[in-house]
């Protein structure tokens, strides 16, 4: 089978042919470089006009659907029946023009949904009469016990009945740390087992499991999604019906069909056609020069038209890295720089990515040698232990302390409280069972978000947060970077959600991602905007718009850009149709025959794509106040 990006390849390619065949025939018929026994007019008139009166009267009598197509096919075959064959020609190449060039902003990726497949493991561990049985995970059922190694990606979803570990749940919530997991406590399907082996137990498999559920979110958000309609196809019942009405009135006071047909051709919406596309194609070449790939061809036209902007906050507002913020000592018994080389010490066989963060910490603000460890042992989900220099040295979260009845106090429970509150994330030092300090991690900002929400609020918009974090992470990233609105603890379920709901009520989103979890959110949203420098490939496959060098600074440049492309298509259009009314007037009198006044209107639409053009180089002027997104076109 072939992929539908190379069938789209080859029909551009076929399309791009026929449009150079019918220009050259053009030139042949006006110039008459070589005589042939026909008009070589005809040519442009086969390859080009005729798909398009095949189309419009299609669409008309299939679903009385009335676009720009018809008044097209009418004044070329009004041209054809008096003999017009240039101007026939004329009017078919270039509508194939503004066609082509719409079909060339349209094209896209469709293979997230192949890659979301992928995602789910093929086999299963099963555990039945104390032995394990490799089976295939479609064949898993509920109830069933599974057995999970470190590293494997999680079948179905389930109950973990044995065993404690880390799960790396980005794929679903995404959230930057592996959530520790034990006795009781649900595993999603997708998500990776970081380091311990555990039992449980299955309690949605097959279609029901939230992977297959993610699979679905993904295929069904883009079916409701608006499709925004040409300018030109949204006037078309007017626009058919005004010309009509004139060229009649005209054929009859006159009773000259020649002015009638001129009328048709002057009438004909090239520059209402070309308008878009070509403001569309100059500003995604702008676009890219800033590090956009634009994949959906209406997708700037619609980001002009959005409200509200949400974002995901793992890896797009901060880097989906944690990192070491600081440290908290209790006794006085070590020094800080004493309490820092255990910890290094311990973390430098970790694995995990908050034991890499203290290590990294160390190492930038070190140089000393790192000390030797005796009877290391890790706990999957809990912490380490060590002996170093005859002390027993434990690092790991609250659930450590409490397994060895490591007290706290109440004045170390105000700091801890203090940092909890913050959305960091506590690793504790203990030394021969005393409670000696604790580190503070968090993902880290992005330097520049602060900045880009404050321009994105001065174009009028208004920032969500939609995170799978905890209420407390998220209110204090939200706090830093002055977001408005915070829904934190989402799924992807829940994001897709929030976005349906905000758009159900009057709302144009535009949705910021960089995860599988953000695939739903981004198809469903107005616009869906996808990091590509560390986004997941099925991310990029649900958005409309890539960032690909992952830096979201020049987002306020995009938004200026939006408003401003649609700006320009209002000018050209106000243009155009100045310069139609003129032209009609000219052909109401008898000024202009056909062929003339298809030069004289096709100039308007040369002038049109010029004017679109200055869009491929055009930066925002800051002191610029642009239309509200209601008052876009």
């Amino acid at each position: 089978m072939i992929p539908p990006k190379t069938i789209l390849q080859k029909f551009i390619t076929k399309d791009i042919l026929c449009l150079i065949i019918s220009a050259l025939s053009l030139l042949f018929s006006f110039f008459a470089i070589i005589p042939l026994p026909f008009n070589a007019a005809w040519i442009a008139i086969i390859l080009c006009g005729i798909p398009i009166i095949k189309e419009a009267f299609s669409s008309l009598i299939s679903s009385f659907d009335v676009k720009a197509d018809l008044l097209v096919s009418i004044a070329l075959i009004a041209s054809v029946i008096i003999g017009e064959f240039f101007a026939a020609g004329e009017i078919a190449v270039i509508m194939k023009l503004g066609s082509l060039l719409e079909d060339m902003t349209v094209a896209k990726a469709q293979a997230g949904i192949k890659k979301l497949v992928q995602l789910t493991p093929q086999t299963a561990r099963k555990i039945s009469n104390g032995q394990e049985l490799i089976i295939p995970a479609k064949d898993v059922c509920l109830g069933d016990i599974l057995r999970i190694l470190p590293g494997e990606t999680i079948s179905v979803d389930g109950k973990i009945i044995r065993g404690e570990t880390s799960v790396n749940q980005a794929v679903m919530t995404g959230e930057a740390l592996p959530v520790d997991k034990g006795a009781g406590d649900k595993v999603l399907s997708g998500t990776i087992n970081q380091f311990g082996t555990f039992d449980m137990q299955a309690t949605h498999v097959g279609e029901d499991s939230s992977i297959q559920r993610m699979i679905r979110l993904v295929q069904s958000a883009d079916a409701g999604k608006a499709k925004i309609v040409s300018l030109a196809d949204r006037w078309a019942v007017w626009i058919v019906a005004a010309a009509l009405i004139t060229a009649l009135l005209t054929w009859i006071i006159t009773g000259e069909i020649i002015r009638a047909v001129t009328i048709l051709v002057v009438f004909c919406p090239c520059a209402l056609v070309l308008a878009t596309p070509t403001a569309i194609m100059a500003a995604i070449g702008n676009a890219t020069k800033h590090g956009f790939l634009i994949k959906a061809g209406d997708a700037l036209e619609k980001l002009a038209m959005t409200s509200k902007i949400a974002f995901d906050k793992t890896g797009t507002l901060t880097y989906g890295l944690p990192q070491l913020i600081g440290m908290q000592k209790f006794s006085s018994a070590y020094t800080e720089d004493e309490i820092f080389l255990f910890a290094a010490s311990i973390e430098a066989r970790s694995e995990h990515p908050l034991g890499k963060a203290i290590l990294a910490g160390y190492t930038k603000s070190s140089n000393q040698n790192l000390l030797a460890l005796e009877k290391f042992q890790i706990s999957p989900g809990r912490g380490l232990q060590a002996v170093i220099n005859g002390k027993h040295i434990i690092a790991g979260n609250m659930r450590m302390l409490s397994e060895w009845q490591i007290d706290i106090k109440k004045s170390h429970s105000d700091f801890i409280q203090k940092y909890l509150s913050n959305g960091c994330t506590l690793v504790y030092l203990a030394i021969d069972n005393e409670l000696i300090a604790f580190f503070a991690l968090t993902d880290t900002l992005r330097p520049d978000a602060s900045h880009i929400i404050t321009n994105l609020k001065n174009l009028g918009l208004t920032s969500i947060l939609l995170t799978g974090d905890h209420e407390s992470a998220a209110q204090n990233i939200a706090a830093q970077i002055y977001i408005d609105i915070v829904h934190a603890n989402c799924l992807p379920v829940d994001k897709l959600k929030q976005i349906d709901l905000y758009q159900k009520t009057g709302n144009n989103v535009c949705m910021v991602g960089d995860g599988i979890n953000d695939a739903p959110a981004l198809k469903k949203a107005f616009v869906g905007i996808a990091m590509g420098g560390i986004g997941n490939d099925i991310a990029m496959d649900a958005a409309d718009i890539t960032l690909i060098n992952d830096n979201i600074k020049e987002l306020p440049h995009l938004l200026h850009l939006a408003k401003k492309m649609m700006l320009t298509i209002k000018h050209d259009l106000i243009f155009s149709m100045l310069l139609n009314f003129i032209a009609i007037v000219l052909a109401v009198t008898g000024i202009l025959n056909p062929v003339v006044g298809a030069l004289v209107h096709n100039a308007g639409s040369v002038l049109v794509i010029i004017n679109s053009s200055l869009l491929l180089n055009w930066r925002e002027n800051k002191n610029y106040t642009y239309p509200s997104a209601k008052e876009q076109i």
